[in-house]
Formats: structure tokens, C-alpha cells, sequence
């Protein structure tokens, strides 16, 4: 009996295809919404994946630098290098903006940056007098 009553309701349904739609919207708006996709991932995506992977980048430095790291320009360096080689040397840049040389302070004086040129040794004592 239930066989009966499901078997002429699935072949009405199978006979009248038109009835079935793919989407509540008309097809003009999704044409139009395909384009606007389209555009996102191919100009707004890479421009905001090569802006990500610029920032991952500069972080070690940007890192070395508020912490006032004694090697900051080798971690800069390390960096900017990091960017040609597709990012391998990343991790090594992150992790030593983290850390302190063990025996800088004992063999340099000081475990704080300094930089090297005169005019920025002027100006790193005149923003030190500053604070």
C-alpha cells in the first residue's frame, strides 16, 4: 500500500523537471555575483596574500626591535633574506628576535642595541635622555 502511493508521486516528480530550480536567485544576479568573485580572488587575494606574507616576514624585526635586541640588524638582515628564499629561514628569525645572546652582556657591556654609526649613537642617547 505504501508502495503503491510513493511510486506515482516520484514518477510525477521525475516527469516534471522543470519544477526543480538550482537557485532562488535569477540567473542575472548570479551571473553578477560569479563576476564579483571572480575579481576578489584574483586581484584582492593575492594583493592580501603578498601583503600577509610580507608582514609574517618583517615580524621578527619589528619584534627585535621593541625588545631592543643587541642583534637586531642581523635579525633584519635575516629577514629580508628570509623574503627571497620563499621563507625558509623564517622560524630562525622569529626565534632569535625572542631570545638574548647568552654571553653578549658579559663580552659587549651591555645587552641593549646600539647602533653603530656615530650620528645614531648621538640619536640613541638623545631619545635615551628623553624617557
Amino acid at each position: 500500500m505504501k508502495k503503491t502511493f510513493f511510486t506515482p508521486l516520484l514518477l510525477t516528480l521525475m516527469i516534471a523537471p522543470s519544477l526543480a530550480r538550482a537557485s532562488f536567485l535569477p540567473p542575472d544576479l548570479i551571473d553578477d555575483f560569479a563576476n564579483i568573485i571572480s575579481w576578489v580572488v584574483l586581484i584582492v587575494m593575492p594583493v592580501g596574500l603578498i601583503a600577509a606574507f610580507w608582514y609574517v616576514h618583517i615580524l621578527p624585526d619589528t619584534i627585535a626591535k621593541r625588545r631592543e635586541h643587541p642583534q637586531r640588524d642581523a635579525i633584519h638582515a635575516l629577514c629580508i633574506l628570509s623574503l627571497f628564499v620563499g621563507g625558509l629561514l623564517w622560524p630562525f628569525a622569529y626565534l632569535w628576535a625572542y631570545t638574548r645572546p647568552t654571553m653578549y652582556k658579559l663580552a659587549y657591556g651591555s645587552d641593549k642595541y646600539e647602533p653603530l654609526k656615530k650620528e645614531h649613537r648621538e640619536e640613541a642617547q638623545l631619545q635615551d635622555e628623553v624617557k
